[in-house]
């Protein structure tokens, strides 16, 4: 059924298609049609922080930014949903157009910019959701908040989300704030870590434990990343993301938008975010979990990200390009 709205969905411009697609699902999941969607397959459920997810397949975070979309979204058969990112205050982002396929290389190139309508509309949104599965949040830091003030925006998010989340998710990797994968490096590492992990401790005395992941640019030499890792190690971090999207554009030179700015994703990103994915397994403590990302098109794609760390994997891209068999094929290729 995808393979046949997909080309009417491609006629429009790519953010239209993407909020005619989402209210289109909501529209038909109002109406009760999500019991005619294809069933996932069987699968045991996977243990993770505490958490059952009832398989390791989920969404990552940027197709829904603001949970408006969560049960729908959810009764895809994924094994979990991660909305965001969110910011403190509601932001605009980006002037359009931005957003941009690259059909050949099936891959798509954003600046979306973190648009977003803050904090509290998400966690309404969340609130609301009758979405039974574990529900990531991911949350990031507001455009014209100096590097220096960032930890504060994420407390902030944090202080808001925590209650409803299965896990947080910290963004320090989008290409399309300025500054922010500063921060993923050195002492404002570690600033930043330790002032999540104090804040961390104190509301899960209050609500219990929720942990909280790093996500990371795929954009990282190996000197970088054992770097990044030794503070991962260090701090005994909850979880890593692996990986956002790239700036760069070697796979897909020539083609038609591959010179925009923002962040590419698809299927030229497969190769460097799992590379990336297995130098992390290897320098960090085999006790921090790894979600894989980044380039997922094929249901091998997604053992691949598990024979290279990956405890659990997300689409995005490519559940843009594929559709929901996406979703079957990548568990059924992770328990082959």
């Amino acid at each position: 059924m995808y393979d046949i709205l997909r080309p009417a969905l491609f006629a429009f411009s790519p953010e239209t298609s993407h909020d005619l697609s989402l209210e289109s699902l909501a529209a038909a999941h109002r109406l009760g049609l999500s019991r005619w969607f294809p069933k996932v397959p069987s699968c045991d459920p996977v243990q993770q922080w505490g958490l059952e997810f009832a398989n390791p397949i989920g969404l990552a975070a940027g197709l829904d930014k603001n949970a408006d979309y969560l049960d729908a979204l959810g009764a895809l058969g994924f094994g979990f949903v991660e909305v965001g990112t969110v910011t403190p205050r509601p932001q605009q982002g980006n002037p359009k157009p931005r957003l941009f396929r690259l059909q050949n290389s099936q891959a798509i190139i954003n600046r979306m910019g973190f648009n977003n309508k803050g904090v509290d509309h998400l966690v309404t949104q969340v609130r609301k959701s009758q979405y039974p599965g574990v529900i990531g949040i991911n949350i990031g830091k507001n455009k014209d908040t100096p590097e220096d003030r960032a930890l504060d925006d994420y407390v902030y998010c944090l202080d808001r989300v925590y209650r409803y989340a299965g896990y947080v998710v910290v963004n320090l990797s989008s290409p399309n704030t300025p500054g922010l994968r500063n921060l993923q490096f050195g002492d404002a590492l570690k600033t930043l870590l330790a002032g999540l992990q104090q804040r961390q401790q104190q509301l899960a005395d209050q609500y219990g434990f929720k942990p909280i992941l790093i996500k990371i640019a795929p954009d990282l030499n190996e000197s970088e990343i054992d770097a990044i890792s030794a503070v991962f190690n260090e701090f005994e971090v909850d979880g890593v993301v692996a990986t956002n999207t790239t700036l760069a554009r070697d796979a897909v030179s020539g083609e038609r938008f591959a010179g925009e700015a923002g962040g590419l994703s698809g299927q030229p990103l497969f190769h460097a975010s799992t590379e990336v994915l297995r130098a992390f397994r290897r320098y960090l403590k085999p006790t921090i979990p790894l979600i894989g990302v980044g380039g997922v098109l094929y249901g091998d794609d997604a053992r691949v990200k598990k024979d290279a760390g990956a405890d659990l994997v997300q689409i995005y891209s490519g559940f843009i390009y594929r559709g929901p068999r996406l979703i079957q094929e990548c568990i059924e290729a992770w328990q082959d």
